[in-house]
């Protein structure tokens, strides 16, 4: 595996959101479900597919090299010259002996692929950054009289969001703390937390900690709580280290001390980083296959192209570039293809109706059918709704009727009589 090779999987990786994996709520599941998928392919199918591509090109080429040299030897032969002597000769052997090695032209795939989806990837959103130049950016255009653009054009915005993240770090001694989230809940439909009501990052009351693996577990919950993240923090500190086993107390508690806080203890000092609000205005594309394979197909015209050298008697060399753009397109199209089945699942979630979670009516008393009365009175929750809204403790129960039991059918009854 090659430089190249390593830094295209390390930006997948981080487009596939890996370091989320033990992450199992929201779109983090569906996620993890294509996520042995994609690691198949990253880990077995990249690397076999590109250099399969080029073994093909390489055995036509070479077999034509050899056509070629074994041509012009015979025919320097019967012209009675020797062929080492010829310039042709020579370089043609040189082609040959080059032709197997497709090392060079492996990397500039790798490098390819890495500078498009680099390019169109930026803090977790897919952007219209079409370059025509260094420095100069191209824009889609259909003709229309006047054309307004901006970089999420073709996108849904969905609302500053948590990134969740995983967080693990290690002790001076090698020994490993990891902080899970194990639930999160998040606003909906672009509101803003009510106050009060905003969601902090709370220690798991039953088991909030274990000891699994070798590593020390912490587990966290995301949700609605009215105290400050702080006090939550230094509550979680303390029980973290009351249900530490003895020999993970003393490492936790040891002093990783700042100027205006020299008592700060690693578990202070790690607590408060996982929890520091880490915001990101979060965007859906409406089709992001459509966009990335149009993007593509402008990257490989305008940046692998190259139309000054196609221009040129060295076939090989033309030859080169053609097999070059049909691999990118090849693996570029596999790897959007992977990317759009998430993002457009994310936009079924956005697009989809709301479920109504709640439905009452409230009718005044003379649409209710009498003989309901007796079933309303005995009926705690609604007296104590009507006590809540109209004091109904405070009514007088001397009624013209005669009833003076409030919580009775006829007193129920006696309005529609006497009024």
């Amino acid at each position: 595996m090659t430089q190249a090779y390593d830094r295209l999987k390390a930006l997948l990786a981080e487009l596939f959101q890996f370091d989320r994996e033990d992450l199992d709520f929201g779109i983090y599941r569906i996620m993890n479900q294509k996520r042995d998928e994609v690691s198949k392919f990253l880990d077995e199918d990249l690397l076999p597919q590109v250099q399969e591509a080029f073994r093909e090109y390489g055995a036509e080429d070479e077999e034509g090299a050899r056509r070629e040299l074994a041509t012009l030897e015979k025919t320097l032969g019967d012209a009675g010259v020797t062929a080492e002597s010829s310039p042709k000769y020579v370089a043609l052997k040189k082609k040959l002996a080059a032709s197997e090695d497709v090392t060079a032209l492996e990397n500039e795939v790798y490098s390819d692929l890495y500078t498009f989806f680099r390019r169109y990837y930026k803090n977790g959103d897919f952007l219209s950054l079409r370059r025509y130049k260094e420095g100069v950016y191209a824009l889609p255009y259909e003709g229309e009289e006047v054309k307004l653009h901006w970089a999420n054009a073709d996108q849904y915005y969905v609302k500053t969001a948590e990134n969740f993240r995983r967080y693990r770090f290690r002790l001076e001694d090698g020994w490993r703390v990891g902080f899970e989230l194990v639930s999160a809940a998040t606003e909906r439909d672009n509101n803003k937390a009510a106050s009060g009501r905003e969601r902090r990052f709370v220690l798991r009351e039953e088991d909030p900690v274990e000891e699994r693996d070798g590593e020390l577990h912490v587990f966290f919950e995301y949700r609605p709580d009215p105290e400050k993240q702080a006090d939550l923090n230094a509550r979680a500190v303390h029980n973290v280290l009351d249900h530490s086993p003895g020999e993970w107390k003393a490492r936790l508690a040891g002093l990783a001390p700042t100027e205006s806080r020299p008592e700060r203890t690693v578990l202070e000092k790690h607590l408060e980083e996982y929890t520091a609000r880490n915001t990101f205005d979060y965007f859906v594309h409406k089709d992001l296959g459509r966009f990335l394979n149009r993007e593509l197909d402008f990257f490989l015209k305008n940046e692998v192209l190259h139309i000054d050298d196609l221009d040129t008697g060295d076939e090989r060399r033309v030859g080169q570039y053609l097999s070059r753009m049909k691999i990118i397109k090849r693996i570029g199209r596999k790897i959007v293809a992977f990317l759009a089945q998430i993002e457009d699942f994310q936009k079924k979630l956005f697009l989809k109706k709301k479920f109504v979670v709640a439905s009452d009516y409230c009718l005044t008393l003379d649409n209710v059918p009498e003989d309901l009365y007796g079933e309303i009175s005995t009926n705690d929750a609604q007296y104590d709704e009507w006590e809540r809204l109209f004091s109904i403790s405070a009514i007088e129960a001397n009624l013209e009727n005669g009833h003076g039991d409030n919580r009775s059918a006829e007193w129920l009854n006696a309005p529609n009589k006497t009024g």
